[in-house]
């Protein structure tokens, strides 16, 4: 029931809960039907500010209260007690609108692998539809790529020396040259692409809401953050929430959506009393339905960023210490939209097997012209590159958890990395890798010297415990509310909340195992599908009728 004085918001077919990738394709594919009403909410405000558009404006929008949650993780006995920022996008576009613009789908065998979990529908066959049917690729359709869609990928608008030797490097230590990493098998090196459009970011707010804002039977609320669930018994039937820092409540007729991110779905089930049981208890909430798998399964890829001082060569280090150097950046941007500011965090990528008997590449490597101690911080004034190397297929497994019953309060977020000893292994073999691209032949000119972590560690021991220092999260958390049918799975393959009528999770957290790569795209496609399955199921509805 609404607490008397919520203002009450309406009644809408569809009710969307987060405004982040996954939410500006359900807005938009659900609202295509002129008789379906649907809400949008979003705890952000709009995304009309500069940074983000900006490609490099990444670095002013991660950790900034504007467009960002600012959590962070609970001190992480992998990470040598280190707690670790934990960027989440609080705006239009969500965290399309501050991430990295890296269009990547991950591998084949992720998708395959889903489908055997008993997943009906989530092979490589079944989802590469959606990825082209939003996709406007740069270089035309073909077998795997689509055309006139509302995401655009483009290549990047810049290029560095030392870039190209470390892809050189790369190739002579065996690792084959690509151009493109999206076509199911992602093993090479060579650089990503990325949604943009000519030197601006192009995010889910720009390709999928923009366009459909006009439309009667859409309504999007922004500073609009949902506390909890309304149910009755075990249908859910609206949101509760803080709209403009007023109470307020909106009902949904059909179907209550949580596109609110690994982080924000999980959190918004347990506060409405779905979840582990002994967990609600603990924080007074009635257990409405037990789903133990809530909060539960959240992966993420750690990036061991790995530095080395470089001589005879310029990277962005030495142009951003200096006043004119900064002035030629901001002139290329505003001539051309090239140059620096159109970068994405990482240029140069690679995917590779840390062990030849794996059966696909499971490292992916970022590789930038520049360092730093840690994001938000100057770059250093030395010419240097960042070789970041995660793993694709970590076994550790961590969770989202409620600290309080208040929805104001951030759950506790516990990755747990490098708990599993084969993700100790997969770190040190990473780090060799490296060290032995960049003693290759193609970087010698360069004299490149690693500073970070440092070369006297060289056992075993001392690598995990370098990779505790210097590992850091590349922003890709999945799982929390898993596809399944297994005790633990929170959603069915049609992405319904199991036990609850009229609610389905939508977003990264459905991922009963992380991609093979950056976690964006994915969750477009998650998107794209999960809006068939809706609108097929709201059919079979009104034909039972």
């Amino acid at each position: 029931m609404t607490a008397a004085g919520d203002r009450h918001l309406g009644e809408f077919d569809y009710v969307i809960v987060g405004a982040g990738p996954a939410g500006c394709v359900l807005a938009n594919r659900l609202s295509a039907d002129s008789s379906a009403s649907v809400a949008l909410l979003e705890a952000g405000g709009k995304d009309n500010y500069l940074w983000i558009h900006i490609p490099v404006g990444y670095l002013y929008c991660i950790n900034n209260p504007r467009v960002d949650w600012c959590f962070s993780t609970e001190p992480e006995p992998g990470l040598n007690g280190r707690s670790l920022g934990y960027p989440r996008g609080k705006v239009l576009g969500g965290c399309s609108s501050i991430n990295g613009m890296i269009y990547m789908r991950g591998q084949s065998r992720d998708y395959d692998h889903w489908r055997q979990l008993g997943n009906a529908g989530w092979a490589w066959e079944d989802v590469l539809p959606y990825f082209k049917r939003s996709e406007d690729f740069v270089h035309g359709a073909d077998a795997v790529h689509g055309v006139g869609g509302e995401w655009r990928v483009e290549e990047q608008r810049l290029s560095w020396e030392i870039l190209d030797a470390f892809r050189e490097a790369a190739a002579q230590c065996g690792i084959p040259k690509t151009t493109d990493f999206n076509r199911g098998d992602n093993e090479g090196v060579g650089y990503f692409q990325v949604n943009q459009r000519r030197g601006v970011r192009w995010n889910a707010s720009k390709a999928f809401l923009r366009p459909v804002m006009s439309r009667p039977n859409l309504r999007v609320f922004t500073h609009a953050q949902a506390r909890r669930l309304k149910l009755d018994g075990r249908r859910a039937t609206g949101v509760e929430l803080s709209h403009e820092g007023q109470p307020a409540s909106i009902t949904a007729r059909r179907e209550v959506i949580l596109a609110a991110g690994a982080i924000g779905s999980p959190q918004l089930l347990q506060l409405s009393g779905i979840g582990p049981g002994s967990l609600l208890q603990q924080h007074g909430i009635s257990v409405v339905h037990e789903l133990p798998g809530v909060g539960e399964n959240l992966q993420d890829h750690l990036q061991l960023r790995l530095a080395f001082k470089v001589r005879g060569t310029r990277t962005l280090n030495e142009w951003a210490s200096k006043l004119h150097g900064k002035a030629r950046i901001a002139l290329q941007y505003a001539l051309a939209r090239r140059g620096p500011m159109t970068m994405a965090p990482s240029q140069l990528g690679a995917f590779v097997r840390s062990d030849p008997a794996r059966e696909t590449p499971d490292l992916e490597y970022h590789v930038q012209p520049l360092s730093l101690d840690r994001f938000g911080e100057p770059l250093h004034s030395f010419p240097a590159f960042t070789a970041s190397v995660c793993n694709l297929r970590p076994e550790s497994r961590g969770h989202v958890r409620i600290k309080s019953p208040d929805p104001g309060t951030a759950p506790s977020i516990r990755p747990n990395y490098l708990s599993a000893e084969a993700d100790k292994r997969v770190a040190a073999a990473a780090i060799r890798l490296t060290r032995r691209i960049c003693a290759a032949p193609a970087l010698q000119r360069f004299q490149p010297e690693e500073f970070k972590p440092g070369p006297q560690y060289r056992s075993e021991e001392e690598l995990v415990r370098a990779a505790g220092d210097i590992g850091t999260t590349i922003f890709h958390p999945v799982g929390t509310c898993k596809m399944g049918r297994d005790p633990m799975a929170v959603v069915d393959d049609r992405l319904r909340v199991r036990g609850i009528a009229g609610l389905r999770v939508v977003d990264a957290s459905i991922m009963p195992t992380i991609t093979s790569g950056n976690t964006n795209a994915p969750t477009i496609m998650i998107a794209e599908k999960a809006s068939d399955m809706i609108r097929e199921d709201a059919k079979s509805v009104r034909a039972a009728a």
